[in-house]
C-alpha cells in the first residue's frame, strides 16, 4: 500500500470516525474542504503543514495519519521497515524510526529538513504531548510560541504542540533530527 492510500485511509477514517463532515474538519483544521477532499480520494498529496493542521482538527499525531492503524510492534525494526513520506513541496523527508509503543505512547521521528525550508504546524489545543528535539546536524530554528531557540548540531530542545511551532532550517546544508515523542 502507497503512503497516499494510507494518508486517505487514515483520514477519512478518522474523520468519520470522530463523526465529522468535511466541512467541521475544514473549520477545525484551518484546511479547505476541497483540499481534504482531494486527500481522501488520492488526488492530492498533503505537505508537512496540511498534515500537521489535518492531525490538530482531528486531535491526534501527524504519526496517526501516515501509519496504518494496526502497526505491529516489534522488538528489531529494520532501516527497510520504517515508513517513509516526502513532502511533495518542500522536500522535507520523515522516517518513522519507531511507531508509537502502545504500553509509553514512546515514538522516534527522524526528520531531514532541506537548506531553507521552513514548516509550521498550528497549536494541538487541549490533546498537546511533549517532545525532545535532538539535532543531529546542521542548523534549525524553532519558532515556539513567542519564543525563538537557535539550534546547533547536538543541541536538545524540549518543548510541546499545546503553542504553534515552526522550524526553520537557517543554514546552507540540511539539516537532520530526531524527535522523541512520549504521548503516554
Amino acid at each position: 500500500m502507497s503512503i497516499d492510500e494510507i494518508i486517505a485511509g487514515r483520514l477519512q477514517a478518522l474523520r468519520k470516525g470522530k463523526g465529522l463532515s468535511l466541512e467541521q474538519l475544514a473549520a477545525l483544521s484551518e484546511v479547505s474542504k476541497a483540499m481534504i477532499s482531494k486527500i481522501e480520494r488520492q488526488e492530492s498529496s498533503p505537505s508537512a503543514t496540511v498534515l500537521g493542521r489535518l492531525a490538530a482538527g482531528l486531535g491526534i499525531s501527524v504519526t496517526q495519519l501516515l501509519s496504518e492503524e494496526n502497526a505491529e510492534a516489534k522488538n528489531l525494526r529494520r532501516l527497510k521497515q520504517q515508513e517513509i513520506w516526502r513532502d511533495p513541496d518542500i522536500g522535507y523527508l520523515r522516517r518513522q524510526v519507531l511507531p508509537p509503543e502502545p504500553s509509553s505512547g514512546l515514538e522516534l521521528i527522524e526528520i531531514t529538513l532541506p537548506a531553507g525550508a521552513r514548516v509550521s504546524y498550528p497549536s494541538w489545543g487541549n490533546r498537546a504531548y511533549r517532545q525532545r528535539l535532538w539535532l543531529i546536524e546542521g542548523q534549525l530554528a524553532i519558532d515556539y510560541g513567542e519564543s525563538r531557540y537557535e539550534l546547533a548540531t547536538g543541541d536538545v530542545l524540549t518543548f510541546g504542540v499545546d503553542l504553534a511551532v515552526t522550524f526553520d532550517n537557517v543554514g546552507s546544508e540540511a539539516c537532520r533530527y530526531l524527535l522523541v515523542i512520549n504521548q503516554g
